[in-house]
């Protein structure tokens, strides 16, 4: 009798146990998820946090880890070891991670002509050397590649009359790596031309070292190079050095990109009858970094020309330091050079000092430009602009590079209104984030950068190096008047965030997709979220690192949209977009872009504008 009880104490508990796993089983297969994977651990966590029964977001959902479970144990326990460099190759595949592994340099030699289109990543050695005449062409050369890199080492050294063609190398490429090594060393006559080089590129990472050391006549000319790209770097190392009429061009270079830092060492240096142009040269940039470190120093009868220089930037710092030091009838002229529409910083430090015969002039120069120990005697300064007049020259032509239709006002959210779209899409690569419990044990600071390096086999001064410090930095900015922030590499962390700002009745949004950017569109069916009323949102970006990482920061004082978009003849729906409208704009920037392009200042209007494929915006729930 007692064994019975016992059995139907038994039995009852096995029921209820196979009723309640076949529920929790039930629940996940109807999204067909195995109960094991990330994706179905952020659904768990997202039924236990929100409070609402509003579907979960797919859209966020689909950047969960393909991590299986045995491969997450796996590499939790490498990374709680600090053993994930061992396996790096397999986590990044296995986790869908951005990370560069170098390929093998090919050494054998090149004599005849190459002629690479559609080409991809290669490493190009000896290419070129000691040719007499011919012609190398590099066409639509890695375009459209997630980080492409080539290495070009000795190329087309010691060539006589070779002419090399760069023409759409790597454009619309993500994290674009190239290395010039001893790139035209004592070469004569002959040209290379760098076309539409990298340009709309993330990240472009460019190192010329020794390039056309001791060549003779070997003309180079940079147009359209690395246009548009977002935070870039470039290293110029002994350029030229010791050549003799080696003519270069660099035209509209860097125009309109975000925070471009470029590097000249030795350039020039010792050179005989140089001849560099700079031509609308970091024009429109954001904040563009440049550094001339003994650039033309003890060259003989050289002339360089810098015409509309980081014009109609924001911001921007350049460095001129021991320019055209002993150098001989160096003859160097500045026109309507740094009249950026915000203040950048100009720095010149021995500038022409030594020089014999120098001519150097200033025409038209923009403000806070400090000029240390350079020569008196030859330097002229015309049209100096004061800082009285400093925002007036440049707002008229920096409001052509603002993207027509990237900010807008709210009256234009309305059925039947037409407007331009800008280009909605997302540049980054395709990452997904990390399970948090492999995510928590990576460190996230600039002080565990040397880790992270470790980890991810990042060398000093390399791409990957410069993608994890500039996040970090990025992250660990102090918070702006107002703001709330935090960057979160796991849907968990988002979700938490969200939850702390607006609490756990929320819903996530973002536009469907890209159709419709960069043409004119009509606005459809209009919705505001949460009846239009003034509100606070949780407003994330993607961030450029190994993982997928969101800034995410808290938006005060907003209004939020739903908008169909429509083809404008047809009328018919091509896509669905969210837009935000920032009510309060009294703390931002006189020089913000959204000022230059709709004609207004801080505080005075509000400013709206899309957002941008893969970004989010966090809303209580209507």
């Amino acid at each position: 009798m007692e064994t019975d009880r016992v059995r139907v104490k038994l039995n009852t508990i096995t029921v209820l146990f196979l009723l309640l796993s076949s529920s929790a089983v039930y629940s996940l297969s109807e999204s067909k998820e195995n109960p094991f994977s990330a994706k179905a651990s952020a659904i768990r966590y997202w039924n236990k946090h929100i409070s609402n029964k509003l579907p979960q977001s797919a859209f966020l959902l689909s950047k969960s880890s393909p991590l299986t479970a045995a491969g997450s144990a796996f590499f939790t326990k490498l990374a709680a070891d600090n053993a994930l460099a061992s396996h790096l190759s397999a986590f990044c595949s296995a986790a869908d991670l951005l990370c560069f592994f170098d390929s093998k340099t090919v050494t054998e030699n090149h004599k005849d002509d190459a002629n690479f289109a559609v080409y991809t990543n290669k490493q190009f050695s000896n290419y070129g050397n000691a040719q007499l005449g011919g012609a190398d062409e590099f066409k639509n050369y890695s375009d459209g590649v997630n980080f492409a890199t080539a290495s070009f080492a000795r190329y087309s050294r010691s060539s006589t009359g070779h002419h090399e063609g760069f023409s759409s190398y790597a454009d619309d490429g993500n994290v674009a790596s190239s290395n010039f090594s001893n790139y035209g060393a004592g070469a004569t006559g002959g040209a290379g031309d760098f076309k539409t080089y990298m340009a709309r590129v993330n990240v472009p990472d460019l190192r010329f070292s020794s390039y056309d050391s001791e060549g003779n006549g070997h003309k180079l000319t940079f147009a359209s190079y690395v246009d548009d790209t977002n935070s870039g770097n470039q290293a110029f190392t002994s350029y030229g050095k010791n050549g003799n009429g080696v003519p270069v061009e660099f035209t509209s270079y860097g125009a309109t990109s975000n925070v471009v830092g470029s590097a000249f060492t030795g350039y020039g240096e010792l050179g005989n009858s140089a001849n560099d142009s700079f031509k609308a040269y970091s024009s429109n940039a954001n904040n563009p970094s440049n550094n001339f470190r003994n650039y033309g120093g003890g060259g003989n009868g050289g002339t360089d020309s810098f015409a509309g220089y980081r014009d109609s930037a924001n911001a921007g710092t350049d460095t001129f330091q021991s320019y055209g030091r002993d150098s001989n009838s160096e003859k160097t002229n500045f026109l309507n050079y740094g009249k950026s529409f915000n203040v950048g910083t100009d720095t010149f430090k021995e500038y022409a000092k030594g020089a014999v015969e120098q001519n150097v002039g200033f025409k038209i120069y923009g403000v806070n430009n400090t000029f240390k120990d350079y020569a008196k005697k030859g330097v002229t300064f015309a049209g100096y602009t004061t800082p009285e007049d400093s925002t007036k020259v440049g707002v008229k032509m920096v409001k052509k590079g603002v993207e027509e239709g990237k900010f807008f006002r709210e009256s234009m959210l309305q059925e039947g209104k037409i407007t331009k779209m800008p280009n909605i899409k997302d540049w980054m690569p395709k990452r997904s984030f990390l399970p948090r419990v492999i995510s928590s044990k990576l460190p996230f600071s600039t002080e565990g950068l040397a880790e992270l390096k470790r980890t991810f086999r990042a060398d000093d001064n390399s791409t990957m190096e410069r993608m994890l410090s500039n996040a970090l930095a990025e992250c660990e900015r102090v918070p702006s008047p107002g703001e709330t922030k935090m960057c979160v590499g796991s849907i968990e962390d988002m979700i938490d965030f969200a939850v702390s700002v607006l609490g756990d009745d929320l819903a996530v949004r973002t536009t469907e997709g890209v159709k419709g950017s960069s043409e004119d569109v009509m606005i459809g069916v209009v919705k505001g979220i949460n009846g239009g009323r003034v509100t606070k949102s949780v407003s994330c970006h993607q961030s450029l690192y190994p993982y997928l990482l969101y800034y995410c920061h808290s938006v005060p004082k907003v209004r939020v949209y739903e908008a169909d978009i429509l083809e404008v003849d047809t009328k018919t729906k091509i896509n669905h977009g969210v837009a935000i409208c920032h009510l309060d704009t009294s703390t931002w920037s006189p020089h913000h872009g959204a000022f230059v392009a709709l004609g207004s200042g801080p505080g005075l209007i509000e400013v709206c504008h899309w957002i941008f494929e893969n970004d989010m915006t966090w809303t209580s729930a209507n």
